[in-house]
């Protein structure tokens, strides 16, 4: 009792197995594609790590050959001497106070505009002293 085998004359099975290969096939490209963006990617990693430890070279060099005039005494947080302490592990400082100068010296630059208001208040502040002094000395008369 053999039965044969028609298949249906409205081409759904090709259809249906030409959708199929064509999502298996995107899917690979899309697999293909991603492949290359991470091996481009990949391949970067060693230019960018060397272009960032000649920036910080340079910028470290820069700290150091800085001479220092004055002598400071702060106190940190735990957080910060830990991460100065690892500036120093790194090799980056040789010591603690190095990293500290440097840190606060880019602070300053970071916050230009703060110590310009700052410079201004303090001139203003100064007009205001000069101004009561004279008060004072024309009341003295």
């Amino acid at each position: 009792m053999s039965t044969s085998f028609h298949s249906p004359t409205d081409g759904s099975d090709t259809k249906d197995e030409l959708l199929v290969n064509d999502h298996v096939s995107e899917h690979d490209d899309d697999r293909s594609t991603v492949g290359n963006s991470m091996r481009d990617m990949a391949s970067r990693i060693p230019e960018q790590l060397s272009a960032i430890g000649r920036d910080i070279s340079r910028t470290i060099e820069r700290a150091i050959s800085a001479k220092d005039d004055y002598m400071l005494a702060v106190k940190v947080s735990q957080d910060a001497q830990v991460k100065l302490g690892q500036l120093v592990q790194a090799g980056v400082f040789g010591t603690r106070a190095e990293a500290a100068a440097f840190l606060i010296d880019e602070g300053i630059k970071t916050q230009g505009a703060l110590f310009e208001r700052v410079e201004q208040k303090l001139g203003e502040i100064e007009r205001l002293r000069a101004e009561l002094r004279g008060m004072i000395a024309e009341n003295k008369t």
